[in-house]
């Protein structure tokens, strides 16, 4: 499986304790929805990944669509086209594994066969190579830092945050708050924050909403696997067979 990410990192110049935020996709299968994910690490928290996975609506090969990712000292926002999907909002519990550092972005393709798609079943098929991505409308907003300066001074980038701060895509809405709802409703189908084999104790910067929470197993995984119409589907079936039980069972008694 070739992996395509679009992330910002500083891997380069924290080797050991660096940060990153990522924007994945895991591949194809024919016929089958385009999966992606969003991860964050922060000062080399690699072990604790913060994923969530979800399926995309459209064929990501086939036209061009906007992927960002809002990064301030107060929160962490990651929208596709003009919908927020993910919003990390950052707490005092979370310490350094709060992205803070400064960071490049970087584009890559690389052979994730190991386990991205449907946890590594399907490999790389290089007969399909060269693998390649186009990109176009780059938007970069930030605070630029020196490479060499690792840490800016505190007031470097003040100004420059508080703009950021104050722009409208640093503000989910109520309205937009909804579409990010409905989305993570219809298209997730993972989140690290439900998975209680990985973590008993859930991560301090989840906001766990009950009804997420219901239609997840403690994997983090979707109930019944699968997409949220092939989970209506199989409640249905069920149903069926307790209502087909029930009728055979009063059959019996009037016997």
């Amino acid at each position: 499986m070739v992996l395509w990410s679009n992330q910002t990192s500083n891997g380069d110049v924290f080797e050991k304790n660096h940060d990153e935020l990522d924007i994945e996709f895991l591949g194809n299968i024919e016929g089958k929805p385009w999966r992606f994910q969003t991860n964050v690490y922060g000062n080399g928290s690699t072990n604790r990944g913060r994923e969530e996975r979800y399926n995309l609506w459209f064929d990501p090969s086939k036209e061009f669509h906007r992927y960002s990712i809002l990064w301030t000292a107060k929160n962490i926002i990651f929208y596709v086209d003009e919908v927020p999907i993910r919003e990390v909002v950052r707490n005092d519990a979370m310490g350094g594994d709060y992205p803070s550092k400064p960071m490049s972005l970087y584009a890559t393709i690389w052979d994730a066969s190991s386990w991205a798609t449907n946890g590594g079943k399907y490999k790389v098929n290089y007969e399909y190579a060269p693998f390649t991505s186009e990109f176009k409308d780059l938007v970069l907003d930030g605070c630029a830092i020196d490479p060499i300066q690792k840490f800016p001074n505190s007031t470097a980038c003040s100004e420059t945050d508080t703009w950021l701060e104050s722009r409208d895509y640093a503000i989910i809405t109520p309205k937009s708050r909804s579409a990010m709802r409905r989305f993570r409703q219809r298209y997730m189908y993972y989140s690290y924050c439900y998975d209680n084999v990985r973590y008993p104790i859930t991560p301090p910067e989840c906001a766990v909403d009950s009804n997420e929470k219901q239609r997840f197993r403690n994997t983090g995984r979707l109930r019944f696997g699968g997409s949220h119409r092939k989970q209506a589907r199989m409640e249905r079936a069920r149903r069926k067979r307790r209502s087909r039980a029930a009728s055979v069972s009063d059959d019996q008694t009037d016997m």
